[in-house]
């Protein structure tokens, strides 16, 4: 006989579960991760195959069901952590007799030099109880829930400044016992690998212990990094462009991969009325299968016009990338980058090349794009109608990157005026959101009356743009 009790315990465990999944991918879906009910489905699935006792293992599996696009996989572990890992993590407590900070970095050295994630995963532990306390948890004086206004928490940006890992580089790679200058130079980014992986581990124990005194739901909303390709261009740090550098490439061959299918459907075009009566003869002069007359494509020319001053380096460096590793859909790229003057930057990208960073410091170091190093897009933009106007034909595209602040110089409105017109399409590629088009010392609205200008503050939504914009 079945104990009714017990069989009972289990659906509600069950339907914890479920409902835990769902709530789980409805967080994805804030976040931009698109998981739909057949996603969801196969989650529930892999779930139900490879069981919840190997938390990595069952993270692997709903991350293959669930993702779809490169850049995301950050932000489903974040989530991932909060809802599947929260309950197994202690209580934090504030130990009696706590460690100073020199024998936390000494014992650091020791455990990344050995590679030993237990001990990685219990240090960082340990260094955020000590370290990265805040309000009554950094006290021991919490009880029972903190409420938002309480001022408590848990950091593991006080953490990471107290122990300066960084600091600790060269000890690390002492520790690992190399002894050539090529073993040297390999320990040095696995070092570095390490260092990253302690970093991630000391951030995710603080989410989960804030997740603890918060609520789950309240991190998961405030306290997970965006994905890469929903990060601002304008706001990026140095980690996010590194990771948007990785995207160039996959995103690039998606694109391409998206426009041949595009070309393969308008391949066909208008009805040939003479070829259509012909085969019409065997079906007695029923027009059922008509012949349409082949369409001829021509690759177009590409033109980018980029701003490569400071406040949109990020996102014109990003452009000027998957515009040259999307150049096989161009009969030529050419490239112009400008500050206050403009100059031709073409052979500072290179197709099948990685991104490197600084390669805007390197263009305005070695090239004419800044005479005076303020933004004055009147100049540049007559600039390049003056010594590069043959680069404009009648199978031109322009793309113009900027977010149109001209530090209130005169916009030039007559030189962007004769690209549109010497040019078969002319578009402008913006990084700020369109209502801060009109503020300050930003002429965005007033070149948007003359050229097509699109919001482009991420790379989802760049995407979104350049796969309107390729050729068909």
């Amino acid at each position: 006989m079945v104990d009714g009790r017990a069989g009972g315990a289990g659906r509600q465990a069950r339907g914890s579960v479920t409902d835990r999944l769902v709530e789980f991918v409805g967080l994805l879906r804030d976040h931009g991760i698109n998981a739909g009910p057949s996603e969801t489905i196969d989650a529930a699935e892999a779930m139900v195959a490879l069981g919840v006792a190997d938390r990595d293992r069952l993270r692997s599996g709903m991350a293959a069901c669930l993702l779809r696009r490169n850049g995301q996989r950050a932000v489903f572990d974040q989530l991932f952590d909060l809802y599947f890992l929260t309950a197994q993590q202690p209580q934090p407590a504030e130990p009696s007799t706590p460690e100073s900070i020199e024998a936390l970095r000494d014992r650091l050295v020791s455990t990344l030099a050995q590679d030993d994630s237990d001990s990685v995963a219990e240090l960082a532990r340990q260094a955020l109880t000590e370290l990265g306390g805040y309000g009554s948890v950094g006290t021991g004086q919490t009880s029972g829930p903190v409420t938002t206004a309480s001022g408590a928490g848990w950091s593991s940006y006080l953490t990471m400044k107290a122990l300066r890992p960084e600091e600790l580089l060269d000890r690390i790679v002492a520790g690992m016992n190399g002894s050539s200058q090529l073993d040297t130079a390999v320990h040095t980014i696995e070092a570095n690998r390490r260092l990253a992986a302690f970093r991630t581990a000391v951030q995710t124990e603080a989410r989960l212990r804030s997740a603890q005194l918060r609520g789950t739901e309240y991190i998961a909303r405030r306290g997970v990094e965006s994905s890469s390709d929903q990060v601002d261009f304008l706001g990026a740090r140095e980690q996010d462009l590194a990771e948007m550098r990785r995207l160039v490439h996959p995103l690039a061959r998606k694109l391409a991969t998206r426009l041949a299918v595009r070309r393969r459907k308008a391949v066909r075009g208008q009805i040939d009325l003479r070829r259509t009566l012909r085969r019409s003869m065997s079906t007695g002069g029923v027009p059922i299968d008509p012949v349409l007359r082949a369409r001829k494509h021509g690759r177009p020319d590409l033109v980018v016009l980029a701003d490569i001053s400071g406040s949109v380096t990020g996102f014109a460096e990003f452009t000027l990338h998957l515009v040259q590793a999307l150049q096989d859909q161009f009969s030529k790229v050419r490239s112009f980058g400008f500050v206050d003057t403009c100059d031709e930057i073409t052979h500072f990208f290179n197709p099948g090349e990685l991104p490197t960073p600084g390669t805007v410091a390197r263009i305005i170091r070695s090239t004419k794009v800044a005479r005076f190093g303020s933004s004055n897009y009147g100049e540049a933009f007559q600039g390049f109608i003056d010594h590069y106007a043959d680069a404009l034909g009648p199978r031109t595209s322009v793309l113009i990157l900027g977010d149109g602040r001209t530090n209130r110089t005169d916009p030039n409105l007559a030189a962007v005026q004769t690209i549109v017109d010497r040019a078969k399409h002319t578009y402008w590629l913006n990084p700020e959101p369109s209502r801060s088009w009109s503020t300050g010392d930003s002429a965005a609205h007033v070149y948007a009356e003359c050229v097509t200008m699109h919001e482009c503050r991420n790379v989802e939504q760049l995407t979104e743009v350049i796969a309107r914009l390729l050729p068909a």
